[in-house]
């Protein structure tokens, strides 16, 4: 089994259809499911069953499961240690990065670093999700959550402070909560992930267990903008907010926790010219913020 039946074998078996796997390698459908029997007459094994499920691995599957993985380990390793050899500052950056960070800090510095280093181009993928590094989905990742893989080169590169903001016409509405009524009488807008740890939910470390959630987001910009749209009030950090044009409520008050900003880098690029010119740019530019 070659390198390039081993990928068409690896997306299949981790999407399971071959519309997903197709999409994945940027191929048609056809072509995933020639090669696929074509794999299976040359091994002389069945290596997937075709349900209604999608394809699912056989016993003979999950065994060239594991070989397939350790080729696709080594495949990575090697295009990691050429790249990180490679001192040309051209080529394509991959980067994944929040909403909120690419609007306000990275597309400006991209901007910028265009100016400076034409030859090099960026693929920005805005989600809130942390693709993989290690399987070389992304080559950089800037968020505001440190991942616990500890082969990953992680750098703090800014500490916002957080506090608590609304719209003029909410208040006007509603007026300012009173401190110690654990926000009663108020709307929320709460970030989703925070009310799923199981904790009691807060605002600027005030329990807001007589506030009413009147919407879920799972992005901080969209996050930022109903609390503009007057749904209701909501937490962010201070330049973010005052940026919005919001007005700050409890001006003495920040949440505990500040908005940590981490730059994620494969160790394996640290020598590449391109990524390392990339990461230091962008990294600057967020750092720049309010002193940071």
């Amino acid at each position: 089994m070659n390198w390039d039946d081993t990928r068409i074998f690896l997306a299949l078996s981790r999407e399971t259809t071959l519309r997903g796997a197709a999409r994945e390698l940027g191929v048609d459908q056809a072509t995933v499911g020639r090669r696929i029997a074509a794999m299976e007459k040359d091994l002389g094994s069945v290596l997937f069953l075709r349900s209604s499920e999608g394809y699912l691995l056989t016993a003979a599957g999950e065994t060239a499961l594991v070989m397939a993985r350790r080729m696709e380990s080594a495949a990575l390793e090697l295009q990691s240690k050429l790249e990180g050899q490679d001192a040309a500052l051209s080529g394509t950056v991959r980067i994944t990065s929040t909403d909120s960070i690419t609007v306000d800090f990275l597309l400006p510095a991209l901007g910028a670093m265009r100016r400076r280093h034409p030859g090099i181009t960026v693929d920005v993928e805005v989600s809130t999700q942390m693709l993989s590094l290690p399987r070389r989905q992304s080559d950089l990742a800037i968020r505001n959550v440190k991942p616990d893989n500890p082969d990953l080169v992680v750098r703090r590169i800014a500490r916002w402070p957080v506090g608590l903001f609304a719209s003029r016409d909410y208040l006007a509405r509603h007026g300012i909560p009173v401190p110690g009524a654990e926000f009663a009488g108020h709307d929320i807008v709460a970030y989703k992930p925070y009310t799923e740890t199981g904790k009691t939910f807060s605002l600027v470390d005030e329990a807001a267990r007589a506030g009413q959630i009147v919407a879920l987001m799972n992005s901080s910009l969209m996050l930022r903008r109903a609390v503009a749209a007057g749904i209701g009030i909501g937490e962010m950090p201070l330049h973010m907010g005052e940026s919005e044009g919001l007005v700050r409520i409890w001006p003495e008050r920040v949440r505990k926790q500040d908005y940590d900003v981490w730059l994620v880098m494969h160790p394996d690029l640290r020598g590449t010219a391109r990524v390392r010119t990339v990461a230091d740019f962008l990294a600057e530019a967020i750092r720049g913020l309010n002193g940071n």
